[in-house]
């Protein structure tokens, strides 16, 4: 079965390569408008994501990045946009067609921009399970939408494999739907259903703890919006099912002792009467100043049980700064 699905997930998207389809999938995050970067029709066309994976805090220094799944070259080219030098980006895609496509594009890519060349990204043939990728070489690792397709075995070893590329505290940045309802059996092992995205939904928490379970010491979940819904009339489902889009960067950084750091979002106001608040463990709080905290620091605050500090739910939505 497992094997099954690979090959209907290649078709899938041998023939996306082959006649480019606008509605394969839908990011939820607007296509990044950046000075001077002028992205080809045919590369928006083949935008086969749920999100974004470029963010630019990820990208000082001149990084080195891959980018597995590489679809029609968007995400690819606005990597390159940060690493402007000869094999800075690394595309990896197994089907041989969406490699031709994407090198097609990227040579429309050149012709549009001034600053783009070709030999900025090195497209190579491969699969997310065995990287051609020596250990401990790149910055920062990517991938949109891609690894929901996978069962659990090789969603665990399509993770391993990306840690074992990362240099220390490089970043792993994933775009995937997660789903909080169980999944049918029947949509769960559907083939067709599960290359397209819409049936390999986990929910949000177990995914967080399959990288921190791999090592990743730092999880950071910026973004998680609406994306798609199953219903009983058009799927075989008893109820509706509703499926997120979940934008995630996991930082190889060490497990500290008390464990993982995980951002979902959380907020810690201190209003009490004193100048600050100082848990006298790495944490202050300013005097009704906002500071972003991970989860475990947000529980171990709410267990004080202070009536001067409050702490927000998650939002979903963290984007660096505060403390864990």
């Amino acid at each position: 079965m497992k094997n099954g699905y690979l090959e209907t997930t290649k078709d899938v998207y041998k023939e996306a390569a082959l006649n480019p389809d606008k509605g394969l999938c839908c990011t939820t995050t607007p296509v990044w408008q950046l000075p001077g970067l002028d992205i080809p029709e045919k590369m928006l066309e083949m935008n086969y994501g749920c999100g974004s994976t470029v963010n630019p805090r990820d990208l000082v220094n001149n990084p080195t990045i891959l980018y597995v799944g590489v679809g029609g070259g968007m995400e690819v080219l606005q990597f390159a946009y940060f690493s402007r030098r000869e094999n800075g980006v690394i595309g990896i895609d197994p089907v041989t067609e969406m490699i031709d496509a994407c090198k097609e594009n990227l040579k429309e890519a050149e012709n549009k921009n001034a600053w783009f060349n070709s030999s900025f990204v090195d497209l190579r043939e491969g699969d997310a399970l065995s990287l051609p990728i020596d250990d401990e070489t790149i910055d920062v690792a990517a991938q949109n939408c891609l690894f929901n397709i996978f069962h659990d075995e090789e969603l665990e070893q399509a993770l391993k494999e990306m840690y074992r590329v990362l240099k220390p505290h490089g970043r792993l940045v994933l775009s995937d739907p997660v789903c909080e309802q169980q999944m049918p059996g029947n949509l769960k092992h559907d083939e067709r259903l599960r290359a397209l995205c819409l049936s390999g939904a986990i929910p949000l928490n177990d995914y967080i703890k399959r990288l921190t379970s791999i090592g990743f010491g730092t999880i950071e979940v910026r973004a998680k919006r609406p994306y798609r819904v199953l219903d009983p009339k058009h799927y075989d489902t008893p109820e509706l099912i509703y499926i997120e889009s979940v934008e995630i960067c996991a930082i190889k950084d060490p497990i500290p002792e008390d464990g993982p750091c995980v951002f979902t979002g959380k907020t810690a106001i201190y209003y009490g009467d004193d100048e600050l608040f100082d848990d006298k463990k790495g944490h202050v709080l300013l005097q009704n100043q906002p500071l972003a905290v991970c989860d475990k620091t947000a529980k171990a605050l709410a267990d004080l049980g202070r009536d001067d500090i409050f702490i927000s739910e998650s939002t979903y939505f963290y984007d660096g700064g505060g403390c864990c």
